[in-house]
């Protein structure tokens, strides 16, 4: 049977902050794994750049000493290259860690807000979801 106007609207504000939230989970997996998965392309073109003549020219000692500009493309061009082989490592762990927490299962249906009756049950190892029959049959991912 539907809600009431207001227990609708509230209802509505709580989904969307769970939403919100997983979301925003989801985000920050996905950033810290990024990050560390790519410092070392981050590193390299970092230095490349700075110790290149016609981009920054750093005044600093490792600069003078061991980079030159030949060097210095070099760093460039090998951050550039091992970029795509560690994106796709990184994606990797991510869904892997994703499919594992079963963050994707999170996100809750609106219809939840706007008719009552729809429950909570746990799916599989415990990811909520919102089901009125709580098929255990559906899965996020083959």
């Amino acid at each position: 049977e539907p809600r009431s106007p207001w227990c609708c609207l509230a209802w509505t504000l709580v989904i969307a902050a769970m939403n919100c939230l997983v979301f925003l989970l989801n985000l920050l997996l996905m950033l810290v794994i990024f990050t560390v998965v790519l410092l070392p392309t981050i590193v390299v073109v970092y230095f490349g750049f700075q110790c290149h003549s016609q981009v920054l020219h750093s005044s600093a000692r490792y600069c003078k000493s061991i980079l030159d500009d030949n060097s210095s493309s070099a760093l460039i061009i090998l951050g550039f290259v091992i970029m795509s082989p560690l994106l796709v490592v990184a994606m990797a762990i991510y869904c892997s860690l994703a499919r594992r927490l079963q963050l994707l299962v999170c996100c809750q249906p609106y219809s939840l807000a706007l008719y009552k009756g729809g429950r909570w049950c746990h799916r599989g190892e415990g990811a909520p979801c919102c089901a009125r029959g709580c098929n255990t049959q559906l899965k996020a991912w083959v």
